[in-house]
């Protein structure tokens, strides 16, 4: 490693717990600090405690995560039940179903992961075609999923699937939750040109879901999904604003460009190109935070998710592709002789950071919600 970059490793997956019964630890200390934050709902510290969260209030909470960040503790818990079905769960679930399945993401036990896209139903979601027929206390499913992240690794899947078939497409869409591990249920992983599998087909046939696992009512997916997805593209944005050493473009500069006689960065336009990306993610940082503030009012996610999803995916591209530029040829390697481990990591992160701008909801479809949601344009 020539610097002290943030770009992640591949052994950093070892020291994260996505929970879940597939889950491995090779450092058992990973499995040790989950267990002892879930004992004191520290996983899920605002979630109740008859839920298995800690029962903190905000302010609680916030002290704990600057107390977690001065130590450098990473998160105990990382996932899509933390993330994006239990906060759907707490706010539209039944008093069963958040007792049924929340305690056990707090304790790291289940994993989680979205069907949602389908091969013709991806920028436009509600034209879905998975079908859902009721059996009695159950629903037999027939589809196909795409892009399923961590399908391979996940326990249960919340799932939209067509129920009623004569009403209009936004119409007739509920949403239920899947046990994976059941017959019916496949799962293919797709190989990305970064050489990574993180997403995945996924085919239902003649697959099983219990009435009782229906969220929101039979017909209501619709709101659902758009509840989820503002809880998802918040994450999303999260996740990129945080993911990397906010010096690890200077580092990288001053390793492979080098300084001036003045001990500046020696590339002036460089210089230029790294400020405009700092002062982008400052401003990103800054309206995150007073959206976490509005949270604590009670506000929950809205259209303006969008706004972060875009900006946030957007300037990661740009990131991954400046850290490349700087690495000039050293970024050209795949693998063998002549490229450390941090060079080749970033080559993959720019690749991957590809896909940054099509999941979650394409750029696209971003921009679409932001003028006509947020800026209220005409169609």
């Amino acid at each position: 490693m020539r610097w002290g970059a943030g770009t992640v490793s591949s052994s950093f997956a070892d020291e994260l717990a996505w929970g879940g019964k597939k889950q491995t630890y090779p450092n058992p200390d990973v499995k040790l600090w989950l267990d002892r934050m879930a004992s004191r709902g520290w996983t899920a510290p605002t979630w109740p405690k008859d839920c298995g969260g800690g029962g903190l209030s905000k302010e609680e909470a916030k002290v704990l995560g600057e107390e977690m960040r001065r130590i450098r503790a990473k998160p105990p818990l990382i996932g899509f039940g933390l993330t994006m079905i239990g906060p759907l769960l707490l706010q539209y679930g039944t008093d069963a179903q958040r007792h049924r399945f929340l305690p056990e993401i707090c304790r790291g036990e289940v994993r989680w992961c979205q069907g949602y896209s389908e091969p013709g139903a991806g920028s436009d979601l509600a034209g879905l075609q998975t079908r859902g027929v009721r059996d009695g206390d159950h629903w037999i499913l027939n589809g196909q999923k795409v892009w399923t992240s961590y399908a391979d690794k996940a326990d249960w899947m919340f799932v939209l699937v067509r129920t009623e078939f004569d009403k209009p497409k936004h119409e007739g869409i509920t949403f239920m939750l899947i046990d994976m591990d059941q017959p019916g249920v496949t799962v293919k992983p797709i190989k990305l040109i970064s050489g990574y599998s993180p997403f995945c087909e996924t085919f239902l046939e003649d697959a099983r879901a219990e009435n009782a696992h229906v969220v929101g009512g039979v017909g209501n997916g619709w709101t659902m999904a758009k509840a989820l997805l503002g809880h998802e593209r918040s994450m999303i944005s999260e996740a990129f604003n945080e993911s990397e050493d906010k010096n690890e473009l200077v580092k990288a500069a001053r390793s492979y460009v080098g300084d001036d006689a003045n001990g500046r960065l020696r590339d002036g336009v460089l210089r230029d190109r790294i400020t405009q990306l700092t002062m982008d993610k400052t401003c990103l940082e800054l309206t995150l935070r007073r959206t976490k503030e509005a949270a604590k009012l009670g506000q929950q996610p809205g259209p303006e998710s969008s706004i972060f999803k875009y900006y946030a995916t957007e300037l990661n591209k740009d990131r991954t592709a400046l850290l490349v530029g700087i690495l000039g040829p050293q970024a050209l390697g795949w693998d063998g002789e002549g490229f450390d481990s941090t060079e080749l990591d970033a080559t993959r992160a720019w690749l991957r950071a590809r896909g940054n701008s099509i999941e979650g909801g394409t750029s696209e479809v971003q921009l679409n919600i932001i003028a006509k949601r947020v800026l209220g344009l005409p169609d």
